[in-house]
Formats: structure tokens, C-alpha cells, sequence
């Protein structure tokens, strides 16, 4: 069976791992202390909690079956070898939970604090039905053959299509609102350390195992960890070049979106002639 070869780089890999859980987990608390500061969620878009809800629950399955099933790693083994470890760490798993209870309670947040006239637009909300549909019919496909890995790799890749479309609400509405306020930016920065983090914890182990299947064994958290940097590099340009935040703003609330409210809150996927608006680690 697969086993490490390097101790010195099984402790790296344990390092960079368990640091990627921490900055990602950290990631969520400076938006949830920020709504609750401003007892606001005005500038914080909808849809992105929604489809953040959809891919970290996807990404929970994923990683907690291939951790804890002996039937799925038999089914991994024969698939890619027994010489190779499986690529789902128990940090993996840590963060999912962890980052399904706290989209969870963010989106409470949203029922209970101020929120203008933001709301879930259709098209997320049809995104997200899909999503759930596809993976019920890949069940009932998956049921009578046991093909479970392939099954799991679903959810795999439906984590991997919210991440990339998760973002976009986000970045348009900054980009209409001309404003990154109420938008933490303390979660884009740790969420970026974690996704670095978890990509050099993907290459210790590649190293050690002088082997690449860690990374397409698992595509999905290579893409994760890819994505993750790619769009965080765009609200970090967003939030200090683009439309750097005055002091004032953030007392007072910086809802401009408040005191405009049929401006920068149309939603980013819906034409300007609806009102409605949109939101993650």
C-alpha cells in the first residue's frame, strides 16, 4: 500500500495542510464580524452565498467519501494505483465542515440584518437547482453499478464549476457599485493564503511520491486552489486600485447602494430593468 517515503515531507505536507484549513476557516470570520458591526449585508451579494453553499456542501461529499470509505479508496487504488496515496487530507475534510457551517450562518445572517432590496436572482437560483438535479441523476446512474469514485468525481466537478461561477456576481457587483464596501477584504486575503496553500501542499506530496496523479487524482482541488488565486488577485485589484475605500465609508455603513438604491443594486445578472441584486472559503 502507499505510504510516504520522505517523514521531513510528510511533516511539510501536514504543515502546509493544516495552515491552508486555518486561512481558509479564518476567511469566513472577517465577512460574518463585518455584518455584524454594520448589522448590514448590503454590498455582500446573494448569489454568491447561495452558490458558495452549493459548492462547499459538493466539496463535503467529496472529500468526507474518499476519506473515510475503504470502498472508495479500493475504487481510487484500482483506478490510479496502490502505490499512491489517497489525495484527500483530514484538513480537506476540517475545512468542508467547517466551511458549510459557516456559509450556513452567513446566509442566516442575511434573513436577520439589513439588506436594501438585495435578493437571490433566478439565474442562481436555477444554477444551483441544476446542480443538485445532475447530481441526483448521477445517483440513480451510479446506484446499480457501484461506481461510486465516479459518482464522488461528480461532486467533484460541481464543486469545481460553483467555485469559477460563485465569483462573478460578486466582482460585477463591485465593479457596478464602483465600491468594495461590505465586501470583506481580509477574506479575500486569507482565502488567497489558503489556496497557496493548498497548492504547495499538492506539490510536497508529488514530490515525495515522484508522481503527478495527485494532481489530476484529485482535479478538483487543483483547480480549487487555481481559481481561488485567479479571483482573488481580481478583488484585491478591485478593493486597493480600483476603488480604494475612504475611512468615512466604513463608518458610516458605505452603503451607497442605500442611498442609490436603483444603481448599484441591480443584479449583475439580471438586466438593468430588474431590481434586484446578489452574494465567499
Amino acid at each position: 500500500m502507499a505510504a510516504w517515503n520522505s517523514l521531513s515531507l510528510e511533516l511539510v505536507y501536514q504543515i502546509f495542510g493544516w495552515g491552508a484549513f486555518f486561512s481558509w476557516s479564518c476567511s469566513f470570520y472577517p465577512q460574518v464580524i463585518l455584518n455584524y458591526k454594520r448589522k448590514s449585508v448590503v454590498g455582500l451579494n446573494f448569489d454568491f452565498l447561495v452558490l458558495n453553499m452549493t459548492k462547499h456542501s459538493s466539496y463535503l461529499i467529496y472529500n468526507a467519501a474518499l476519506f473515510f470509505s475503504s470502498v472508495l479508496q479500493k475504487q481510487y487504488h484500482e483506478k490510479y494505483g496502490y502505490d499512491e496515496l489517497i489525495p484527500v487530507a483530514a484538513n480537506d475534510v476540517a475545512f468542508s465542515v467547517h466551511a458549510v457551517l459557516l456559509t450556513g450562518f452567513t446566509l442566516f445572517q442575511v434573513l436577520i440584518y439589513e439588506r436594501g432590496n438585495q435578493k437571490v436572482s433566478l439565474t442562481s437560483s436555477a444554477i444551483t437547482f441544476v446542480a443538485w438535479a445532475a447530481a441526483i441523476v448521477c445517483l440513480i446512474i451510479a446506484w446499480p453499478k457501484n461506481s461510486w469514485l465516479w459518482l464522488i468525481s461528480v461532486f467533484n466537478v460541481i464543486q469545481v464549476v460553483m467555485t469559477t461561477i460563485k465569483y462573478i456576481p460578486q466582482a460585477i457587483m463591485n465593479f457596478q457599485r464602483k465600491s468594495t464596501v461590505g465586501w470583506s477584504i481580509g477574506n479575500i486575503l486569507l482565502d488567497l493564503t489558503g489556496g497557496l496553500l493548498s497548492f504547495f501542499q499538492m506539490g510536497v506530496q508529488s514530490i515525495d511520491q515522484d508522481s503527478w496523479v495527485n494532481f489530476y487524482g484529485n482535479i478538483g482541488k487543483t483547480l480549487l486552489s487555481l481559481e481561488v488565486v485567479v479571483f482573488d488577485v481580481l478583488f484585491i485589484f478591485q478593493h486597493y486600485a480600483l476603488y480604494p475605500t475612504r475611512e468615512q465609508d466604513v463608518v458610516k455603513g458605505g452603503d451607497k447602494c442605500i442611498e442609490d438604491p436603483a444603481g448599484p443594486l441591480l443584479n449583475p445578472l439580471q438586466p438593468a430593468s430588474a431590481s434586484v441584486s446578489a452574494s465567499e472559503s
